[in-house]
């Protein structure tokens, strides 16, 4: 077989391209956490220059850490965070098992109605998730937080999660049925562990809306003792005076919990975007 030949002004090209797209993703993150170790001066005069020994102030850090219940909030998004992601990949992958693996009627319409859920935003629905909530009193719950984002969340992991089973050998499936396997011990024992690299890409799409949302905390549990990080950072937007410092520190303590978990699980996301790219 011939070994394919790359051009290598096309590939300067094309590292070039994507150079330009990661300075041009990272570029506000680190303008957040250099402008977050500056004064509330050195910020307007130069937001753009790094902290020097003149400028470096630390006060949005004591802000936040000391004058704050920021450790609280940041408790309840990580809760919020990984519960809503547990729930979207197990219901996620045993709704996609369901519809890749069987047969019965109205099969696709069912894949179809969780494909809407692409199209359609799950905000349009606040009013009607509102009054569910109060009715079935979980308001100010992080409950309820984690149930609307499992429902948002679905119809992305359905959808993944099925393309990927349909290319998973049916004759490793029907040797455990032909073992006495159940259905249920083919999905957990055989199904799932070649799923991983597929549900870490799952995992990473779906956190960072979770973890970024504001609508729905601001909504849904605006109380003290459920912010999450995000509508915990409005308590320094004020409408006269904002403490652009503590605002600036606590933006920045909680991009880097998403910004390691995306590292940490990028060797798996890379691995599950190529997985069926090559035959």
């Amino acid at each position: 077989m011939a070994s394919i030949k790359q051009n290598p002004g096309s590939t300067v090209v094309v590292h070039s391209i994507l150079a330009f797209f990661a300075v041009l993703a990272l570029s506000p993150i680190a303008i957040i956490i250099i402008n977050s170790l500056k004064s509330r001066a050195a910020i307007f005069a130069s937001p753009l220059a790094l902290p020097t020994p003149e400028t470096l102030d630390l006060s949005g850090y004591a802000s936040v850490l000391v004058e704050s219940n920021f450790v609280a909030y940041f408790s309840n998004s990580m809760l919020i965070t990984l519960s809503a992601l547990a729930g979207t990949i197990l219901f996620g992958a045993m709704a996609a098992f369901a519809i890749s693996e069987y047969k019965f009627r109205f099969n696709t319409t069912i894949g179809l109605f969780f494909t809407l859920g692409l199209m359609i935003p799950i905000r349009l629905g606040t009013v009607g998730i509102l009054n569910m909530m109060v009715a079935a009193d979980l308001v100010n719950t992080r409950t309820s937080l984690i149930l609307v984002y499992i429902a948002q969340s679905l119809p992305v992991a359905i959808f993944v999660l099925s393309e990927f089973m349909r290319t998973l050998s049916a004759d490793l499936k029907n040797a455990g049925r032909v073992d006495g396997l159940s259905e249920y011990a083919i999905f957990f024992s055989l199904v799932v562990p070649l799923l991983r690299p597929s549900m870490v890409s799952v995992a990473v799409f779906t956190m960072i809306p979770i973890w970024n949302d504001l609508w729905f905390p601001l909504i849904l549990a605006p109380s003290e003792a459920t912010k999450t990080v995000t509508l915990g950072a409005q308590v320094f937007l004020g409408q006269y005076v904002t403490n652009w410092n503590a605002v600036l520190a606590a933006l920045s303590l909680s991009i880097l919990p998403i910004l390691a978990l995306y590292l940490v699980f990028s060797k798996g996301l890379i691995k599950g975007i190529t997985s069926g790219a090559v035959k």
